[in-house]
């Protein structure tokens, strides 16, 4: 990925690394590994080197590269060889975000999905499911941040009496640097959490190394590693392509899925001088962007489940040959403009032997990162099953109906307190709220569905109304 250099005229980028070397020496809040990680992202990124996409160079992946789902191989239920392949796999949740965007605090994981589940009540009754059903032993692996360890570990207490091992550890914590001058923040006597950040989900490789759980795994004879959001309700385990993966020898496979317009500017999987590549919307040149966004010539978009080899991962880290493109994000944190520099997990994808992508199902896609998606899943349009959130068949449309909320449902809950009951949108195309709306009990919207609240006024839809097709306004 190009990214900017900041101009610093007053020094070189070697006297500015030396500095930063230097500050970086003084705070005792990180690990060795942390500040050696730190220094060696920044320093790729002062240098200034990209490694420039060329544009005429892209390929189309073939079937071969990108597989189709329906053509993975059918292999035998025999609870014998599904126990043999879970007893190779560690599922590992990606836990270090809070849940501020949504009105929560604390780790997003612990918001209520359904039933009084979480997100992380859900993960360990998937899990303990099929370790019941087949005698396996996997793991359930999370991924925190600083700003997530404390509240998870007090989480992951009430699972003390399941039978499932939980493996907790924290990803890198990196200072915040100052855009004017490039001096780690802390260093400049801001030591609280506000200037230090996780630096992405493409730290999972190294932290997993340098926290000792990559060779807990390898010895507990675990060979690959599912990694997948915790907000990702459609992230299950899917014996299908674990099996595939063993069968081929596959050290990485990014799991995509077709794109529709909602998702054009999500990385897509390419062939690229003989490799398979993600291709992010930052990577590519202005005249193409809009190109890039084509459903028709980029058909995939990427889930962000991985499905990962541990004893690859292991091999890459120790030769320190994960170089992902460094994604610079610039921040204004209490007055002051800060660059924080991260990378992505699906980034790594070049490095690795034999990797693939898997077009799955759109079923295996089911983030909720706003309420909007939160009524989805809470709605008749899904139940609960062994803790897998499973789309009710009497929905005929294969697209799930658009939800548009304005923001006085934005925060969890605001929105639950607006519903005496989640609506019926089984029958739904779309829906679009604005204003002071409030729902009553076993409503049932229908088709296009408009509703307005006017400004300063209270709009209250009344118990068992059948909205269909309409526009309703106080």
């Amino acid at each position: 990925m190009a990214s900017a250099v900041l101009d610093a005229p007053a020094t070189t980028k070697v006297d500015q690394l030396d500095r930063i070397r230097l500050e970086l020496a003084t705070l005792n809040q990180i690990s060795d590994n942390e500040k050696q990680g730190f220094l060696k992202l920044i320093g790729r990124y002062l240098s200034g080197k990209s490694e420039a996409i060329q544009w005429e160079n892209i390929k189309a992946p073939t079937d071969e590269v990108v597989v189709p789902y329906d053509k993975l191989a059918d292999f035998s239920d025999d609870p014998v060889k599904i126990k043999s392949l879970l007893d190779k796999l560690a599922v590992l949740k990606l836990n270090g975000g809070l849940g501020t965007t949504m009105g929560c605090t604390g780790p997003k994981s612990v918001i209520e999905v359904r039933n009084g589940l979480t997100f992380l009540d859900l993960i360990v009754k998937q899990i303990e499911n099929l370790n019941h059903t087949y005698n396996a032993n996997v793991p359930l692996v999370l991924m925190n941040s600083f700003n997530t360890h404390e509240d998870t570990l007090q989480i992951v207490e009430r699972y003390a009496d399941s039978k499932l091992e939980v493996i907790t550890f924290n990803q890198s914590q990196y200072p915040r640097v100052v855009a004017e001058d490039m001096v780690p923040w802390p260093a400049k006597g801001k030591t609280d959490n506000a200037g230090w950040y996780p630096p992405g989900h493409g730290d999972v490789f190294p932290s997993l190394a340098n926290t000792g759980k990559l060779d807990e795994l390898i010895a507990q004879g675990k060979e690959y590693v599912f990694i997948a959001n915790s907000d990702n309700l459609g992230a299950i385990v899917d014996l299908k392509i674990l099996n595939h993966l063993v069968e081929n020898q596959n050290e990485y496979c990014m799991e995509v899925t077709p794109k529709t317009l909602a998702d054009v500017k999500g990385g897509t999987l390419i062939s690229y001088e003989d490799r398979v590549q993600l291709l992010e919307i930052a990577q590519v040149p202005d005249e193409h962007v809009n190109e890039f966004k084509s459903i028709d010539k980029f058909k995939i978009f990427n889930t962000n489940n991985m499905w990962v080899n541990l004893k690859a991962i292991k091999r890459l880290v120790e030769a320190d040959a994960l170089q992902m493109e460094i994604i610079p994000n610039p921040k204004e944190v209490d007055g002051v403009k800060v660059l924080q520099l991260e990378t992505a997990a699906g980034a790594a994808i070049r490095f690795f032997d034999r990797a693939i992508g898997v077009n799955v199902p759109r079923s295996r896609f089911l983030p909720v990162k706003a309420t909007s998606d939160l009524l989805l899943v809470q709605s008749d349009l899904y139940t609960v099953q062994n803790g897998a959130v499973v789309r009710n068949r009497a929905r005929t449309i294969p697209q799930n109906p658009s939800i548009e909320l304005s923001g006085e449902f934005k925060k969890v809950g605001d929105f639950l307190k607006r519903f005496k009951s989640i609506p019926s949108i089984i029958e739904l195309d779309s829906l679009k709220v604005s204003g002071d709306v409030w729902f009553g009990e076993n409503i049932v919207l229908k088709g296009k569905v408009i509703v307005e609240a006017a400004k300063g006024e209270k709009l209250v839809l009344p118990d068992d109304a059948t909205i269909e097709d309409k526009v309703v306004k106080e």
